[in-house]
């Protein structure tokens, strides 16, 4: 796969700190990661690459707190009906 100028181009300082910006916004970076990861072919590859690496992460992230939050719920409930609460 040939990669054009516009792709494979080091990004800047500015490019970054924009990027880090965006990501700050909730709802929209969950959407321009996907754009960024996913989308159109001239995204430059760096920023296609750490795009996906983001969304798996936080995958990761959202998996680990959902598992907590259940093994929280069910020692909690374990507990009331051992006292006799429940």
């Amino acid at each position: 796969m040939e990669q054009n100028e516009s792709t494979s181009r080091v990004m800047s300082v500015k490019e970054w700190l924009i990027n880090l910006v965006i990501m700050c916004i909730p709802v929209v970076n969950i959407i321009f990661l996907f754009i960024w990861g996913f989308g159109q072919s001239d995204i430059n590859e760096t920023k296609k690459n750490w795009a996906k690496a983001s969304l798996i992460l936080m995958a990761i992230g959202i998996g680990l707190t959902i598992l907590f939050y259940v093994i929280v719920a069910i020692l909690g409930i374990a507990i009331l009906s051992s006292s006799g609460h429940i």
